[in-house]
């Protein structure tokens, strides 16, 4: 182990310290010094390794183990053999018989021992016996059985067994091993407990009947013993056929009953839901839960702890589960088909969206990846990120969108075949602020980075919009329409696929709400928020980006592609399901203030122009705008020359220059509010 595994940190959560000796990984002072050792000792060079070697620790337990087993399964096998022939002549052998049973038991323990060495029985674990373990043990005293009947047609006409003691005692042994081993489940996960007066563990519901949740009790079953401080009372689950029913003989609870009605029959104190749950439930079960007094914990999926994002262990309900929708069904394959083996470039790769592109594409197995940004620290950050696992196949840029040398020199040396256009400015005050700085990256660097695609030939571009571009009433929004417009245009008669992706707001993005709202509460409030009745859509990074990729692949030339969103959510209930996350209560722990709606805000978003409102479904998810309002190439070129020039200038230059031109596409009037703060 090297020194840099001792910690391990990823994108979701700290793992804990490997439980290594820092001595071993980092030597004192004092041993440092290169010193001669000893001469060995003459009676160590002749000893043999295997004397001074120890045996691993698991060969010495399966040692022990079966030492312990062997001598059970003698005694269950005899008794077995003999119960047979007793049953055989109803307890009354002949002495003729009892002398077969003790000239033929070692050859039925030999046949029987050498069936259980076969199906590896005695390697399989008695604790967490499975159905399989039961197939195993049928066939091993099938296959015995069959082979001492073969043996026994051989045998001298004195000492032949009878075939129905044969049956018998194959019955009697598959009998016999079956509660062996559940035997051994039965005191650990019952009598034990009681008997050893084990600490008591919580009383605990789990939501739903499905597969996962049934994963859940089976989880909690198996680790009892291992400390994990649930157990399972009863389910809880909206399905009128089952709520009369037992799982594993535990009551299955329908809501209808009420929370408090559930908490009272069942005295639990938690209840785990799987993350695959969709957000909208979880916060009315959460919200319920709360006034019932029930703690509500998200128990990860096998994807999300494959994934390295979670452990395996319960945690508290966050935002994203508050937000989370049903699962996207993604054509894999088509995903795979355009990036598998591809070249792929992203700009504005060390940001929330591009850094999630990143690390989605690098699992899509592409022959380069190329993360091009302009802050040193972000691509540091994405170095550190991968540099270990991703080897050669990742390359790092330090490079702003607007260097038109350096684009050229990056796509000229790796020769993207497909490129991921995330950067952009996106903050909509602080744009307000600045539109010189927007129309420059968002309008400009867009322009830059796709004239530089289509020199080099690049085969697709994806570029990220927002649902801000759509009716614009800030600076933010007018200049990522500009953009969108410019890439329609230039699709007309480029080689290259142009494809733009609108979206809405995404949580836990640099400067969004969700971690605004965190830093307050952590503060001890207030949550500022700018008016009571603001909207706003949601989508998890994660999933945005799924949308994207699958966007990706689908689309074509020319295509603005719209994500379904699902509902607004209304951003005072975002604040006050925030407060509950942290074990708060509204108003008395931390209250909620309005403060207005900021310059270039507006109450709620939207994702269709008028024209797109019948836009064609092309995806579960995804839907295909229409790009009739594209501009000639001659007019979009015009317009930008004049936003150039106009960047140049002041501020009110630059504003009434983007103005004039997005009321021609938007259709509607605006005025940015620094012109109408200025009269």
């Amino acid at each position: 182990m090297t020194a840099g595994q001792l910690y391990s940190h990823d994108q979701y959560g700290d793992q804990s310290p490997a439980t290594i000796p820092m001595r071993a990984a980092f030597p004192s002072r004092q041993t440092d010094r290169c010193e001669p050792l000893p001469p060995p000792d003459a009676t160590e060079l002749d000893t043999p390794v295997s004397v001074i070697s120890p045996l691993p620790r698991s060969a010495r337990w399966l040692r022990h183990r079966i030492a312990a087993i062997l001598p059970i399964y003698l005694l269950t096998f005899s008794a077995c053999y003999a119960a047979a022939i007793e049953l055989r002549f109803d307890f009354e052998v002949p002495q003729a018989f009892r002398e077969v049973f003790w000239i033929t038991l070692p050859l039925i323990l030999i046949v029987k021992f050498a069936a259980c060495w076969l199906t590896a029985e005695w390697r399989r674990t008695f604790r967490h016996v499975t159905v399989l373990d039961l197939v195993f043990i049928g066939a091993g005293t099938l296959g015995a059985g069959v082979f001492l009947g073969l043996l026994n047609g051989l045998l001298p006409a004195a000492i032949k067994i009878p075939r129905s003691v044969l049956l018998v005692d194959g019955a009697l042994s598959l009998l016999s091993l079956t509660t062996l081993r559940f035997a051994y489940r039965v005191w650990m996960e019952i009598l034990s407990p009681v008997l050893m007066r084990r600490k008591l563990r919580s009383r605990t519901l789990i939501y739903g009947v499905d597969s996962q949740s049934i994963g859940i009790l089976q989880m909690t079953i198996a680790m009892h013993s291992a400390g994990l401080p649930f157990r399972v009372v009863g389910f809880v689950s909206d399905s009128a056929r089952r709520h009369t029913s037992l799982i594993a003989g535990v009551p299955v609870h329908h809501p209808e009953r009420g929370w408090s009605a559930i908490r009272e029959a069942s005295h639990a104190r938690d209840l785990l839901i799987p993350s695959s749950v969709p957000g909208r439930v979880v916060r009315a079960i959460l919200r319920e839960c709360s006034e019932a007094d029930i703690q509500v914990h998200i128990i990860p999926t096998v994807e999300e702890m494959v994934g390295g994002r979670f452990k395996l262990a319960s945690r508290d309900v966050t935002v994203s589960d508050l937000l989370r929708r049903d699962p996207n069904r993604l054509d894999m394959e088509s995903i795979r088909h355009y990036v598998t083996g591809q070249r792929v470039m992203v700009t504005g790769g060390a940001g929330s969206i591009g850094s999630e592109l990143c690390r989605q594409l690098l699992a899509l197995d592409p022959e380069l990846l190329v993360i091009y940004d302009q802050s040193e620290f972000g691509v540091f950050t994405m170095e550190q990120e991968f540099a270990r696992h991703e080897g050669d196949r990742v390359r790092y840029y330090v490079a702003d969108i607007l260097d038109e040398r350096m684009l050229d020199q990056v796509m000229s040396t790796h020769q993207p075949q497909i490129v991921f256009h995330a950067a952009a400015y996106k903050h909509v005050p602080l744009m307000e602020d600045n539109p010189q700085a927007a129309i420059t990256n968002n309008i400009l660097g867009t322009k830059a980075i796709a004239d530089a695609a289509h020199r080099h030939q690049v085969q697709r571009f994806v570029q990220i919009s927002t649902d801000k571009a759509v009716r614009p009433t800030s600076v933010m929004g007018a200049t990522k329409l500009v953009a969108e417009k410019y890439i329609q245009s230039l699709s007309r008669h480029a080689g290259t696929q142009f494809i733009t992706v609108r979206f809405g707001n995404v949580l836990n993005s640099m400067g969004s709400v969700v971690p605004t709202f965190r830093k307050q509460i952590e503060a001890g409030g207030p949550i500022t928020v700018t008016h009571p009745d603001m909207q706003r859509f949601f989508m998890t990074i994660p999933e945005a980006v799924q949308l994207v990729l699958q966007a990706g692949a689908i689309g074509s030339t020319g295509d603005v592609l719209i994500l379904d969103m699902g509902d607004p959510v209304r951003i005072v209930d975002l604040a006050r399901d925030m407060i509950m996350l942290s074990g708060l209560r509204f108003p008395d722990d931390i209250d909620i203030e309005f403060t207005g709606l900021r310059p270039g805000e507006k109450l709620y978003e939207e994702l269709f122009y008028e024209s797109e409102t019948g836009a064609e479904k092309i995806h579960e998810k995804i839907f295909r705008g229409t790009s009739e309002q594209a501009p000639t190439v001659l007019q979009i070129n015009s317009q930008i020359v004049q936003l150039t020039e106009a960047a140049q200038g002041n501020q009110q230059s630059a504003l009434r220059t983007l103005q004039k031109i997005v009321i021609g596409y938007s259709g509607q009037e605006w005025k940015p509010a620094r012109l109408r703060a200025a009269g």
